[in-house]
């Protein structure tokens, strides 16, 4: 299968269908930071989508796709679609802070449908709960990183075209939920840099390590919906 893997840097999702002998290939603005420049296009992901393009992975070779793509997983930015972010939209409160908040939330959406409405039989669209729940239509899963072996809690909503629903493979006790987070569901988890320091709220770093794909759950979309030559 050739595999698209939208809004990835990490190459979480990359490697696993790499490992199962796909030609998988992950997108994104910025530069990778899983060790194969050679599977990676750094740039604008909207002009793949439909196939029938060529492209040019870091490692400065040019690809050709000729046709559509087997499959594609999203992961498009949630930072205007989140439920935890919908304080700033209080236009008495936040004034022109909250207008434009809205306008980003609305470009946002534009991207998020882009994918919705790609020329592919198999899509997979990932996103934290929030404003897609309601705006678009209900996930057609919710999964967490302790349904695959990661004992994490992280709601994550699948919006699915041609694919089943993820089955749990490993499931283990989720972390606690401590005590006065802000969110029912907050995560007991913390963002941590390469030397395994806990990360401020408010370090750059931290929205990037918290959006990685955990590797249990890129694993299962490998081996579940990485079937060659097989029907759903």
């Amino acid at each position: 299968m050739r595999v698209l893997i939208a809004c990835e840097e990490s190459q979480e999702v990359c490697k696993a269908f790499r490992a199962r002998g796909h030609e998988a290939y992950s997108c994104d603005i910025q530069e990778c930071s899983g060790g194969h420049p050679e599977w990676h296009i750094q740039g604008n992901v909207l002009p793949l989508l439909n196939g029938n393009c060529s492209f040019t992975t870091m490692d400065g070779r040019t690809h050709e796709q000729g046709g559509r793509w087997n499959l594609i997983i999203a992961h498009p930015p949630c930072t205007y679609l989140t439920v935890s972010g919908n304080r700033w939209f209080n236009v008495e409160r936040y004034g022109e802070k909250a207008i434009q908040r809205e306008k980003e939330r609305e470009q946002a959406v534009d991207f998020f449908m882009r994918f919705v409405c790609a020329d592919c039989d198999r899509i997979a669209i990932e996103n934290p709960i929030g404003y897609m729940n309601t705006h678009y239509r209900k996930p057609d899963q919710v999964v967490h990183p302790y349904f695959f072996g990661d004992p994490v809690r992280k709601a994550t909503c699948l919006w699915l075209k041609g694919l089943p629903v993820l089955h749990p493979t490993n499931k283990v006790e989720p972390d606690i939920i401590k005590a006065g987070t802000t969110s029912y569901s907050g995560p007991a988890h913390y963002a941590r840099d390469e030397n395994g320091e806990i990360l401020s709220w408010n370090d750059p770093r931290t929205a990037k390590a918290r959006s990685k794909t955990y590797h249990g759950f890129a694993l299962a979309m490998a081996e579940q919906w990485g079937v060659m030559g097989e029907d759903f």
